[in-house]
């Protein structure tokens, strides 16, 4: 099982190489507004497991990390589309994508635990 921590740190690692990998995507009219909702679902699915780990109660534990679980499958969707479209650094794009995917199978893990 990950430890909290842990999974707070790899939570952050994932948002830091998602804004890191869209530095290689050049902006244009169709990835441009991709790009800033895939920053914002990246950072938000963090910042909302953060947020759980001071909750009050465990209903409002478990409301807070399925923000974030919801937050990581938007980020995995705009990850598939910028790899179905060959966009940025392939490589680094299908770690992402692999990334999330573990990333929501333990936080829903969480959730049905909770």
């Amino acid at each position: 099982m990950i430890e909290k921590n842990n999974l707070c740190e790899r939570l952050l690692k994932f948002a830091v190489d998602v804004i890191l990998y869209l530095r290689t995507i050049k902006n244009s009219i169709e990835t441009i507004d991709m790009k800033r909702q895939l920053v914002k679902s990246s950072t938000s699915s963090g910042a909302n497991y953060e947020e759980s780990q001071g909750s009050p109660t465990k209903p409002d534990a478990k409301t807070k990390i399925g923000i974030s679980l919801k937050e990581m499958r938007e980020s995995n969707y705009f990850l598939r589309i910028f790899n179905k479209l060959e966009l940025g650094d392939i490589n680094k794009n299908e770690s992402l994508v692999k990334e999330s995917v573990e990333l929501k199978l333990i936080l829903a893990s969480i959730i049905n635990k909770l």
